[in-house]
């Protein structure tokens, strides 16, 4: 599973602090995120899909398990 929060975040002009306010995540979940080296829960997921007004399997790439 491979997540691509900052494409999307980048996309949609947001800081890392923005995205982290507006989803209602603190702001550590988006940078381990962005890195990789976390796996987010599906209310995570859900949370980040709608601050950024996109779906959530828009955010993940489900078949890549690297």
């Amino acid at each position: 599973m491979k997540v691509h929060l900052r494409e999307w975040r980048r996309r949609r002009l947001l800081s890392q602090r923005d995205l982290a306010n507006k989803a209602k995540v603190g702001l550590s979940t988006i940078v381990r995120v962005e890195k990789a080296g976390y796996r987010p829960t599906m209310r995570t997921l859900r949370r980040l899909a709608k601050a950024l007004d996109i779906e959530p399997d828009q955010l993940v790439d489900w078949e890549d398990e690297a």
